[in-house]
């Protein structure tokens, strides 16, 4: 009986360090483009004892990278450290590691965030017992409030640059040491509420946005997550703002191409194509009148919506059918000194509605004899027939 709790026990455990492993090897959205180098700012002063620096950085949101502020943060555990986030290039893409909280510091890429993070490791304070010292030299403190401080000088070995991503172009080419990959196997905490909410107040922040501030956020750094109010600005910019990039990867298809016309399923034909009367007719808008009178008709011309619906029983010739759409051709667009000669004539002499049509008395197979005119023959006998009375 003791051996089946063990077991559940022990794969409990297991299930839990594998969650976690993939809770924290979660990789979020993948950008095209890598985020803006790291703005120049000064840090706010150590707020109270406890508090860890965690360094600014770029997230995505919304089609646009936005700044998340430096600020201080209360240490969720004694012992713990803050393992930053970074962009690093991944299956052809820029894609965002979170960062964690740990006993050691991880890999962050290489990136040179700054006040003690160097690219490597972290040289900003330390953990003495259950309270934690600040190193003078690289944080910004207050003596006369912080007490638990040490100075120690730090050596930067790696390039000095503002580079805010890892791989890919004109990326840091670090790679994890054996080191990182063991604090990578720790037990570790995710970000807490705090810094959530922080996060989520800097991208709802238009003013930092890249394609607002262009590099240079209004915000850079807080002493308090939330604290906006209270934040300090940055000095100026990395790097130039490359907005031709940012353009290019979250342009959005234009209504021109194929994609587009599919999704809104709209049939949209070239410019080419819209200019002939083929490609008019396939989207169903009637000849203009010019284009009638060029064209030449074919023996049997087409039947329209407007022709099926009549009588099929009677005979139409092809000037009858050329007399029907006659009417719709006046409204037509048609060049001012060019009037149509059908149209002037109707015009200038009504016909009445009984009266048949002069192109129509020409042409002996459709004239009409009128039923009112007595036949030449009766015309004769009737003289004859009054003599006999």
């Amino acid at each position: 009986m003791g051996i089946i709790p063990s077991i559940r026990s022990l794969l409990f455990v297991l299930v839990m360090l594998a969650i976690s492993a993939a809770v924290f090897s979660q990789i979020g959205i993948s950008v095209s483009f890598g985020p803006p180098a790291l703005p120049v700012y000064e840090q706010p002063p150590v707020p109270a004892e406890g508090y860890l620096w965690t360094p600014g950085y770029w997230a995505y949101g919304d089609g646009d990278y936005y700044w998340v502020p430096g600020t201080w943060v209360m240490a969720p555990q004694v012992g713990y450290l803050w393992t930053p986030g970074y962009w690093g290039w991944r299956n052809g893409g820029y894609a965002f590691n979170e960062g964690y909280w740990g006993p050691h510091v991880g890999f962050y890429g290489g990136i040179n965030y700054g006040y003690g993070y160097g690219g490597q490791g972290y040289e900003g304070g330390r953990w003495n017992n259950r309270q934690f010292e600040y190193n003078r030299s690289v944080n910004n403190v207050n003596v006369i409030n912080i007490h638990n401080t040490y100075n120690t000088t730090v050596i930067n070995n790696t390039t000095l640059n503002r580079v805010s991503y890892n791989g890919g172009n004109g990326g840091i080419t670090a790679a994890a040491t054996a080191q990182d990959q063991a604090a990578a196997r720790e037990k570790h905490i995710a970000p807490v509420a705090v810094q959530t909410q922080h996060e989520q107040a800097a991208r709802a922040n238009p003013q930092q946005r890249a394609s607002v501030n262009q590099g240079k956020p209004a915000i850079a750094a807080t002493p308090k997550p939330g604290a906006f109010s209270a934040g300090v600005p940055a000095k100026q910019a990395g790097a130039p703002y490359n907005a031709a990039a940012a353009n290019r990867s979250a342009a959005k298809p234009s209504p021109s191409t194929p994609a587009a016309r599919l999704a809104n399923n709209v049939s949209r034909p070239g410019a080419a194509e819209r200019s002939t009367p083929a490609a008019r007719n396939n989207v169903h808008r009637p000849p203009s009148a010019l284009e009638k009178a060029s064209a030449p008709r074919p023996e049997n011309p087409p039947r329209t919506a407007e022709n099926a619906s009549r009588n099929e029983s009677t005979p139409r010739s092809e000037n009858a059918l050329h007399q029907e759409a006659s009417p719709r051709a006046e409204t037509a667009s048609r060049p001012e000194n060019a009037p149509h000669p059908q149209a002037a004539t109707r015009e200038a002499a009504p016909r009445p509605a009984n009266a048949p049509h002069a192109e129509t008395e020409a042409r002996p197979q459709a004239a009409a004899r009128p039923q009112a005119e007595p036949h030449p023959e009766e015309k004769e006998a009737r003289p004859e027939e009054r003599r006999q009375q």
